[in-house]
């Protein structure tokens, strides 16, 4: 029994020494290659092995003849252990190689292709997490472009906007500064509807701003649709007659809605006056309300005639006015409307879509309702 501790003590010793000296190793080496690690893990365990062998061997008193064969089949398969983990190493590495070389690619327009066989369990994870880092990185980059296209349309047309009526002013300015206006009068009630028009533009980019930057302030109440609907028509309805556009609502029954009820109404408000404006004469909008599911509906529905589907993606972005036919005119705004429309129904956990009804396009704003559940 005590051989047997003494033989197990020797071989501890020795593989100890020698998983000692392989620790130190990969300490001295802990920057070198995956490959240069995974031989140098190997051949410790094979001279840990072989180191325990010898050592044990010696002190088990063999023959001269017996102890020789021992030693020379330990260090054989000690020599093919290391040509094996050598050549492993090759194969695992060069997957690592492969993968590295495809991460190079990532957050540029060159799509992340991952190398068709991954040597190891945890390659084929990293590979597949590369992947989706790639996708998050390109859809990331596509929204920024997008934004930054959107960022410099938004510009362009506000910058026009502004230098319009501030070149109106200018002139008319200089007219009277001049006395060479005939009519004073009119050219300051021109003056004055001008600087309205700048006012609202700086009210919208101000609006806007609020929105996207979460600083939006809601006061919520409890909000019947049908006071939504009856004050849209109702602020609509001159707008309309003066068009020759028919208006017609539905308030759709005691249906309740916690909301900002002001900032609500003008959603809706603005809905309807863009609606009439791009609706021809003798045409109609309606304003409609109901109930869907768990859901608020509010519809206006107007006869413009159908957006191009292209352009129904890009309706409320920005700034973005759309073909010449739907572009405002002295009436209407810098393409922010839709864009704080949306931003607004959004902050109140609902949603506004667009789509076309084949004689017009009808805009739907759904809103959680109050007395759901």
């Amino acid at each position: 029994m005590r051989d047997l501790i003494l033989i197990a003590l020797i071989a501890a010793a020795g593989a100890g020494a020698s998983g000692l000296a392989g620790v130190l190793a990969l300490r001295a080496l802990r920057r070198a290659s995956l490959q240069t690690s995974i031989i140098l893990v190997a051949v410790t365990t094979a001279l840990a092995v072989v180191v325990a062998v010898i050592g044990t061997a010696q002190a088990m008193f063999l023959d001269r003849h017996d102890l020789a064969v021992v030693i020379e089949v330990a260090l054989v398969a000690g020599a093919v252990s290391a040509v094996l983990a050598l050549l492993l190493g090759r194969w695992v590495t060069s997957g690592s190689r492969q993968l590295t070389r495809a991460a190079r690619g990532l957050g540029t327009s060159t799509a992340f292709t991952a190398p068709a066989n991954p040597p190891t369990a945890e390659l084929a994870e990293l590979a597949r997490e590369l992947a989706a880092t790639d996708r998050r990185l390109t859809e990331s980059r596509q929204r920024e472009q997008a934004l930054d296209a959107s960022r410099r349309e938004l510009v362009a047309w506000v910058s026009h906007d502004l230098r319009t009526p501030l070149a109106g002013i200018r002139a008319m300015a200089e007219a009277l500064e001049d006395s060479v206006a005939t009519d004073p009068a009119r050219y300051h009630r021109q003056m004055r509807i001008e600087v309205d028009r700048l006012a609202g533009l700086v009210d919208d980019l101000f609006e806007l701003s609020r929105i996207q930057s979460g600083t939006l302030r809601l006061s919520t109440s409890l909000v019947p649709v049908a006071d939504l609907v009856s004050d849209a028509l109702a602020s609509a309805d001159a707008l309309a007659k003066a068009r020759g556009v028919r208006l017609v609502g539905q308030p759709g029954g005691p249906i309740v809605v916690r909301a900002d009820g002001r900032e609500l109404s003008r959603v809706l408000t603005n809905l309807v006056i863009n609606a009439i404006r791009h609706t021809p004469a003798d045409g109609t909008v309606a304003v409609l309300a109901g109930r869907s599911a768990d859901d608020a509906v509010l519809e206006v529905t107007d006869g413009c005639g159908g957006i191009p589907e292209p352009d129904l993606a890009r309706l409320f972005d920005v700034g973005w006015r759309g073909t010449p036919a739907r572009t405002p005119g002295p009436d209407g705004g810098a393409g922010l409307g839709l864009a704080i429309a949306r931003g607004i129904v959004e902050a109140h956990d609902g949603s506004l879509t667009v789509a076309n009804t084949g004689h017009g396009c009808r805009f739907q704003i759904r809103l959680p309702d109050a007395q759901a559940g």
